[in-house]
């Protein structure tokens, strides 16, 4: 599966590797970032940087649609969650899917069966 550009939804170093990685499979690196990352360093070196500020610096990280308009906005083929904050939400990659977005992680459906811990 050919991607053109994937958007990144994390921060810090899992937003660098990431950022890293698709540099190295030549594929467009978008990125989502509160006020408080502007100036870090995977936010400087995205090719798109996509300013999501919230008062909570977290929320710019788990406003599912914030994220999926981003996609959206920047004609994303994909996101990568990085882990953490949207990267277990099956809500979150189920959006994903009814925009026709590639969620790089498991489907919504294997996410909520491991979720499910009874």
């Amino acid at each position: 599966m050919g991607f053109k550009r994937v958007l990144i939804a994390n921060r810090g170093e899992i937003a660098l590797r990431i950022l890293r990685t698709l540099r190295d499979m030549d594929i467009e690196a978008a990125i989502i970032h509160g006020r408080e990352d502007r100036l870090s360093l995977p936010v400087q070196m995205a090719d798109i940087a996509y300013p999501n500020y919230r008062t909570n610096p977290l929320d710019s990280y788990l406003d599912i649609e914030a994220v999926v308009q981003a996609a959206k906005e920047l004609e994303c083929d994909a996101v990568h969650p990085g882990y953490g904050f949207l990267a277990e939400n099956a809500a979150f990659v189920e959006r994903l899917e009814e925009e026709g977005i590639t969620f790089i992680g498991p489907a919504s459906g294997v996410i909520t069966l491991l979720g499910d811990k009874i």
